[in-house]
């Protein structure tokens, strides 16, 4: 049964109670009794609680006071933590930055370096190369030469030889007139 219910029944018991003289009315003590009882026994347990509340209100207001208190020092710490963590991620921001910078400064460096050096090493090859090449040209020249001083060798050979021939034929002529003319 609800208590709402007990405390409409104890109204309706003291309105149909006797009546007396000067406003009074006759009630069964026993019957009252009755009626707290059953209030006792359905009053929920919150009541109880909350007497015990009521009762120690001081104790725990300033336990309370006392808690709020520490989560304002634990998020005053973890604001100013936060702040920190803040604080260091921006550091480390810019000191990433900075070092992209440099990576990226001496990424240009290292390859002008060797764009220089590749530039230097092939001016060096073509040194080399046209060195060369003036050999070959000078050796072809020089083969040349010697193949055109052997055909004038040849040449001079051959006319040497017709001209020999042509001597000795002469020669031979000669004699022969002498010894026809020794004969005759």
């Amino acid at each position: 049964m609800s208590i709402y219910r007990i405390i409409d029944k104890l109204e309706t018991y003291v309105r149909e109670g006797t009546w007396l003289p000067f406003g009074l009315r006759i009630l069964s003590e026993k019957r009252l009794y009755e009626f707290v009882d059953k209030m006792r026994s359905t009053l929920p347990e919150e009541v109880g609680r909350a007497k015990v509340i009521a009762t120690n209100k001081d104790r725990m207001i300033r336990q309370a006071q006392e808690k709020a208190q520490q989560i304002v020092i634990e998020a005053t710490e973890t604001h100013s933590h936060l702040i920190d963590q803040q604080e260091v991620v921006k550091r480390a921001r810019t000191m990433a930055e900075a070092l992209l910078r440099e990576a990226q400064e001496q990424a240009v460096r290292v390859r002008g370096g060797a764009d220089a050096y590749a530039a230097q090493v092939l001016a060096d090859l073509e040194g080399r190369l046209t060195v060369a090449l003036g050999s070959v040209k000078k050796g072809q020249e020089a083969l040349d030469l010697q193949a055109s001083e052997q055909r004038n060798l040849r040449s001079d050979a051959d006319a040497s030889s017709d001209e020999r021939m042509f001597f000795d034929a002469q020669s031979e002529q000669t004699r022969l007139l002498e010894s026809v003319e020794i004969a005759t």
